[in-house]
């Protein structure tokens, strides 16, 4: 994503996020998570950080919480450790309520390492002060083959 398109997102606006699902498999299963092998960032060598290439989803989203983004099919409630699924954002509509901007790229652990991330929350999600911390995020830089959209501005 061009620079224009990293900086054309605004804190309040509203965007439709959607990403195909792609083929993965389960790496690990507690009773809150199952944990998938990361289909679209490789492991960043030169990082000061040692991210393992996998990302936890939630089996369930717990009361007044939002479980995030992505969804596996079929349903995380469902797989265990060894099974194969598929991981992706079914279209959703979301509220920006941060950007981080890093200039060099973001030391995250993976490649591509992020310029712009966008912090979202569900467009119908209650505003409040710890907003932030129940967001995704957004890496516009990301591999993955995300479709976002801006609907209508804050």
């Amino acid at each position: 994503m061009g620079e224009d398109a990293r900086r054309q997102f605004a804190v309040g606006d509203v965007l439709l996020v959607s990403c195909p699902p792609t083929p993965t498999r389960v790496v690990h299963a507690t009773p809150f998570d199952i944990t998938v092998a990361w289909p679209w960032a490789e492991i960043d060598p030169e990082s000061a950080y040692r991210w393992n290439g996998h990302r936890a989803i939630p089996r369930t989203e717990r009361l007044h919480e939002w479980s995030g983004l992505f969804r596996t099919v079929p349903d995380p409630r469902h797989l265990q450790a060894g099974d194969f699924c598929t991981v992706g954002i079914p279209e959703t509509r979301v509220r920006v309520i941060d950007i981080g901007h890093y200039d060099p790229p973001a030391d995250v652990g993976w490649l591509p390492r992020p310029h712009t991330m966008v912090i979202v929350v569900p467009v119908d999600h209650p505003r409040h002060p710890h907003a932030e911390a129940e967001g995704d995020t957004i890496d516009l830089e990301s591999a993955a083959p995300l479709r976002i959209e801006r609907v209508a501005g804050g």
